[in-house]
C-alpha cells in the first residue's frame, strides 16, 4: 500500500471511487452524499485529497482540510472491492500522521446520522460523537459530528 497525493489527471478516479463507494447510502438516502456532488478539481489543486494504491489500483482516498485547530476529513472512500480488507482504517492512521506532522491536537469528520456502518466504524476507531445538526444543505438530513486526539491510540 501507498499513500500519495492526487493530481489533476487522477480526477475521474476519485469521481468514480468515491461515487462507488457510497453507492449503498445513495440508495438509503435516495440522493447522492455531499461527498459525491463535490467538485473536486480544487481540492485536488489545493493538495487536499490523497490516493491509497494497492499495486496498480487505487483502492481508496482521503480528502484532508486543515484548519488552524485541527484536521476535518471530508471524505474517506474504500473501492468496493477493497472493502473489509483494512484500507479504510489505513486512511483514517494515514489521517492521524499527518494531522500529528502539521502539529495540530484532533481530527475532526462528519457523516450523515443514517449511515450507521460509518458511525459504529468511527467509533470503533476511537472518535466520539460531539453532536448532531440539520445538514445545511440537504433538509430533512442530520449531520453527527465526530472528533478524536491524535494522541490516542487507535483500537487494533
Amino acid at each position: 500500500m501507498t499513500t500519495r497525493r492526487a493530481l489533476a489527471g487522477d480526477l475521474q478516479t476519485v469521481v468514480t471511487l468515491t461515487e462507488s463507494a457510497y453507492a449503498p447510502y445513495t440508495a438509503l438516502l435516495g440522493a447522492p452524499p455531499i461527498p459525491v456532488t463535490e467538485d473536486y478539481t480544487p481540492r485536488i489543486e489545493r493538495g487536499e485529497v490523497w490516493l491509497l494504491e494497492s499495486g496498480e489500483e487505487t483502492a481508496g482516498l482521503l480528502v484532508l482540510e486543515r484548519h488552524p485547530d485541527h484536521t476535518m476529513i471530508f471524505n474517506v472512500a474504500v473501492a468496493p472491492g477493497f472493502q473489509g480488507k483494512g484500507f479504510g482504517i489505513a486512511l483514517l492512521n494515514f489521517a492521524d500522521e499527518q494531522t500529528r506532522q502539521w502539529r495540530l491536537p484532533e481530527v475532526r469528520l462528519y457523516t450523515n446520522a443514517r449511515m450507521e456502518r460509518n458511525i459504529a466504524l468511527y467509533k470503533a476507531y476511537g472518535f466520539r460523537e460531539t453532536g448532531r445538526r440539520p445538514n445545511p444543505y440537504r433538509t430533512g438530513w442530520t449531520v453527527v459530528d465526530m472528533a478524536k486526539p491524535v494522541n490516542d491510540i487507535a483500537p487494533a
